[in-house]
């Protein structure tokens, strides 16, 4: 492990998909690993992009990724796309989309299935941008899987969080409210050549309007990923949230509420696994059968269980 995790901060790129390959299937030694590289983290900038699915997130990543692969940066790219019910693997339909990335060798994709976890992200999300940071990476995509409303932990991943929206999706209003508004940094309308695409931003405009103490106002852009143009704009949006945060000095304290949430999770892991280790056991069950002839109650078993996992 010590050998794969040094041939990481040298660059190796095979080695650093054998260590996201460790740390997303939790493989022995993946903690000493992630403790090892810790220090080697801090300097990549996280983008995280989301928005309903259609609206383009893939193909924009690529352009905006070939953008800032011209300023000769390094990219990570993290696509989480829907699992397989078969294989428990990623999809891959975002990969395939980015294709013509692969041959880059200062580019790296990798795609990880969400695996029954909420929020839009994998579970393993938080871990890989560990190892994309010390790899060397200065900047970091993470694409959502896309399902709509639900894909909120992102905000808890990301330093930028673009949302990318598309004309034409029935109720704009709906799409672009209920938690959505709280999350985006910056948004582009893609697809611009589509009939609407005026009205759904000034309906996303209208929206901001609404919250009247900004620090920073979201800045909202028209672009077609497709063709590339406006990506641009894109970059420029994500660029000026960057020096927002950077100059404020909220891009420390982003980051510090990141990894309070991020241990407050790696705890309740633990005790979550700590609790599933005991549902099966003969003395639960026993105390289940309890219950039918009421001589114990669930209330009073889920507190010996919980003093038995916290001792």
């Amino acid at each position: 492990m010590k050998d794969i995790v040094n041939r990481v901060l040298e660059g190796k790129k095979r080695d650093c998909a054998r260590l996201i390959t460790i740390v997303e299937n939790e493989q022995p030694g993946y903690e000493d690993a992630l403790k090892d590289i810790y220090k080697h983290t801090g300097r990549a900038y996280v983008i995280g992009i989301t928005g309903p699915p259609g609206a383009g997130k893939s193909t924009l990543t690529d352009k905006l990724v070939k953008l800032i692969r011209k300023e000769g940066k390094k990219v990570g790219i993290i696509a989480i796309d829907p699992t397989s019910p078969f294989t428990k693997g990623a999809i891959l339909g975002d990969r395939i989309r980015m294709n013509d990335l692969n041959t880059d060798k200062d580019v790296f994709i990798r795609s990880m299935g969400t695996r029954g976890s909420l929020g839009g992200l994998s579970n393993a999300t938080q871990a890989a941008i560990k190892v994309l940071d010390a790899y060397g990476c200065d900047y970091i995509f993470i694409e959502t899987v896309g399902v709509g409303q639900s894909e909120i932990d992102i905000v808890k991943t990301a330093d930028t969080t673009l949302i990318v929206m598309v004309p034409g999706l029935g109720d704009d209003i709906q799409a672009i409210k209920a938690g959505v508004m709280e999350i985006a940094d910056v948004f582009a309308v893609n697809k611009a050549d589509k009939d609407g695409a005026k009205r759904t931003s000034l309906e996303i405009e209208m929206m901001l309007d609404f919250k009247k103490d900004w620090e920073f106002r979201p800045p909202v852009s028209l672009a077609i990923a497709e063709t590339g143009d406006g990506v641009d704009k894109v970059y420029e949006n994500i660029l000026k949230h960057r020096k927002f945060l950077e100059e404020s000095n909220k891009l420390n304290e982003k980051r510090l509420e990141r990894n309070r949430i991020e241990v407050k999770e790696l705890v309740q892991k633990k005790v979550s696994s700590l609790v599933k280790n005991l549902e099966y056991t003969k003395e639960v069950d026993d105390l289940l059968l309890k219950t039918i002839s009421k001589e114990i109650d669930p209330y009073s078993i889920s507190n010996m269980l919980f003093e038995k996992v916290t001792k």
